[in-house]
């Protein structure tokens, strides 16, 4: 795919190189980087992809996507002078969400995506909507902490929200095997880190707020106001059902 197809509403500028070039893949592991791929070098937590952009392009990454300079002129004096695209994100985070939906062609619009958020729920409401819908004859898809599914098929889960780039590969997945609706556990997590950035939600599910993942957010306030910014990204158009018993 071309890489101005891929970095479109990325908030991203191509800051040398080709803006034309044409990328095999896309990866924010340099690990499976692969001839010809664009590499996102994201800002972790506990490890920072920039880190590793040497390494990227060393096994053959043709464009690099950055939000630190000076990690990145760094990173290129390892490079011996290879030429190579590079492109300057606002967020490298929220860029790889937006590049990852454009490489998959944007799957979440081609079929009904339904996230559900909250302390605790999460799982049971996920799976009995995918095993209510697919007892009612739909093609559905499942998103979730214990498994994912394809219709009848599972894939293992790692996460309760993958990243980037496995979600929308996942729901890639799902619109080949002809899938109507996908039911996904959406973490507080996963929201605070732009991972659901770019997806088309068809309505939002809200269970339930307790003192959990404190260690993370800090406070109660910021824990429910990264589920609240889920709802906030909702179209204008989609569905919210919230817990009434539930103050927050």
């Amino acid at each position: 795919m071309r890489l101005d197809r891929i970095i479109r509403n990325s908030r991203c500028t191509v800051a040398a190189g080709n803006p034309l070039a044409e990328v095999s893949a896309v990866c924010n592991d340099s690990r499976k980087v692969v001839p010809g791929a664009l590499f996102v070098a994201v800002k972790g937590f506990a490890v920072d992809g920039h880190a590793f952009i040497a390494t990227a392009v060393e096994k053959g990454a043709s464009v690099i996507v950055y939000e630190d300079e000076a990690s990145l002129r760094d990173q290129l004096q390892k490079t011996a002078g290879r030429e190579i695209t590079l492109v300057k994100a606002e967020s490298s985070r929220y860029a790889l969400a937006i590049i990852a939906a454009n490489f998959y062609d944007n799957p979440s619009e081609k079929l009904t995506l339904v996230g559900i958020t909250g302390t605790n729920g999460k799982t049971t409401t996920v799976t009995l909507l995918h095993r209510m819908f697919t007892a009612m004859g739909y093609s559905c898809g499942l998103l979730s902490t214990i498994e994912n599914r394809i219709n009848n098929t599972v894939v293992p889960s790692t996460h309760t929200t993958g990243d980037q780039l496995q979600i929308n590969e996942m729901l890639s997945k799902m619109v080949d095997a002809g899938c109507e609706y996908a039911f996904m556990e959406v973490s507080s997590h996963a929201i605070d880190q732009d991972r659901i950035a770019g997806l088309h939600f068809e309505g939002g599910i809200f269970t339930n707020l307790t003192h959990d993942h404190l260690d993370y957010h800090k406070t109660v306030a910021a824990y429910r106001d990264a589920k609240k910014k889920f709802f906030d990204n909702l179209p204008s158009t989609a569905f919210a059902l919230t817990n009434l018993d539930d103050k927050n």
